[in-house]
């Protein structure tokens, strides 16, 4: 993919070195055209123009207080809600390690977690405090940061319901924390700028037995088995659920249930999930999902949002 200009290359794994004269080192890595099919759920895509994995904070601050203010940055969690474009990711893209997951128990009921935590790591974690409420988020297949941002949700309860507050790192190195209605929650969507990257985030449940809460995680663990197709290369729930339908249910009724381009397939198994069968590039997934929702269009004259991501060039 075409180069934008840098500001803050510095040493890269594989041995290459830019000029380094104006850029402060990093204490965490920094690769430059990293692939990113290796951390994203669909395994297809083009490179990170430049990948960092901060050391913590500290590190993640420095380095953006140092970047050309025009240059992109995104965070990337387990990259399961996400097509990668084949042409690859211009600019910065953040991912947050074990650094990052860490999960302390402030009170009674609630939980301060690392943005790298996943889903699993923060309800397995309240089930113990015995802090009911957060169960929802072991069927969320992702990181605090995505979630918050996003307003994850499953089976009936979202992020909105449950934060305090997030610690969020600006695209200049800013460092802010946000109280949960500052980030102006509707379906799917905060009002978050671009190029923040959410780096804690303070979870609040409600008193609960562990043994209940374990039983309900676990019921939730078993409707996601029953109903998604886990074991294949796929994003997530695809399309937002329009006010007063199901998507999966829509893009059934327009017959699209099993379609396929290339190696990409609608799921047979929930066809609101898209499949890489093995060679589809990011193209074909996405071209599959624009033709899922044309045909749900002309079928029932309703417009299915993405939920996934689509990030980069085409």
């Amino acid at each position: 993919m075409g180069r934008r200009p840098c500001q803050r290359y510095c040493e890269v794994e594989g041995g290459q070195v830019s000029s380094t004269a104006t850029l402060p080192s990093v204490r965490g890595k920094l690769k430059a055209d990293a692939p990113l099919a290796p951390l994203v759920w669909f395994k297809s895509g083009g490179n990170a123009e430049l990948l960092f994995e901060p050391a913590d904070r500290d590190d993640l601050v420095e380095y953006l207080k140092g970047l050309d203010p025009d240059m992109p940055v995104m965070a990337l969690g387990l990259g399961s809600n996400m097509i990668v474009r084949d042409g690859g990711v211009p600019g910065v893209t953040v991912r947050l390690g074990k650094a990052f997951s860490k999960i302390e128990r402030l009170d009674e009921t609630t939980l301060k977690c690392g943005g790298g935590a996943s889903g699993i790591l923060v309800s397995s974690t309240a089930r113990d405090a015995g802090i009911a409420g957060l169960e929802f988020l072991r069927g969320i297949p992702g990181t605090v940061g995505g979630f918050v941002r996003m307003n994850g949700g499953a089976y009936g309860r979202e992020v909105q319901d449950i934060l305090v507050s997030c610690t969020v790192v600006l695209h200049d190195g800013t460092v802010e924390e946000w109280p949960a209605e500052q980030l102006g929650y509707t379906y799917r969507h905060s009002e978050l700028p671009e190029g923040a990257v959410v780096v804690e985030a303070v979870f609040r449940g409600m008193a609960g037995d562990p043994l209940i809460i374990g039983q309900e995680m676990d019921r939730i663990a078993q409707a996601r088995e029953e109903s998604q197709p886990l074991r294949s290369r796929t994003g997530g729930s695809t399309f937002k659920n329009p006010p007063g339908h199901k998507a999966w249910a829509l893009v059934d009724a327009a017959g699209c249930r099993g379609l396929k381009i290339g190696d990409a397939q609608v799921s047979e198994k929930h066809c609101n999930f898209l499949l890489n069968l093995g060679n589809a590039s990011s193209a074909d997934i996405e071209e599959l999902g624009e033709e899922v929702r044309r045909r749900v269009q002309a079928k029932t004259n309703i417009s299915l949002e993405w939920e996934i991501q689509r990030i980069g060039v085409a």
